[in-house]
């Protein structure tokens, strides 16, 4: 999962914000990018363009999340905006306790409670805001059509 680049549009007037300057971080968030510029739901989209105050658990300052995706979506009974954020499915479930503490469980710890902090935040935003956050895994965009 760890390519990155620039994505080009083919409906650069979906993009809200530069669509010259869209970078994907992994090859998952390049296949969300194909799907939010070329699927006819998708009203406009936006990469990284949303930010959100959170705390951080590990320090208790203020940072800033990223959110991947800002993607307005047309469905029967109007729009629906969502926040979505790409992750593989392991970093969105807290880690199994393990007999003997390395250093690659508290790496896991840590990268699960400051991902904790951002989900909740971006939660808050979009409840306050009437839209829908989404976590999309390996399993979501690569399920095979029923």
């Amino acid at each position: 999962m760890a390519y990155k680049g620039f994505f080009s549009p083919t409906n650069p007037s979906k993009y809200i914000g530069d669509p010259t300057k869209i970078m994907y971080r992994s090859m998952w968030e390049r296949k969300f990018m194909k799907y939010c510029d070329t699927s006819s739901n998708v009203i406009r989209w936006a990469s990284e363009e949303v930010v959100i105050p959170y705390v951080s658990p590990l320090d208790h300052k203020v940072h800033r999340y990223f959110v991947d995706f800002l993607v307005e979506i047309r469905i029967p009974t109007g729009i629906k905006t969502w926040l979505v954020e790409i992750k593989p499915k392991k970093h969105c479930s807290e880690p199994k306790k393990k007999s003997r503490v390395t250093r690659g469980y508290i790496t896991e710890v840590k990268t699960w409670v400051v991902n904790s902090a951002k989900w909740k935040a971006a939660k808050q935003v979009c409840d306050a805001k009437g839209w829908e956050f989404k976590i999309l895994t390996e399993d979501d965009l690569f399920r095979k059509p029923a």
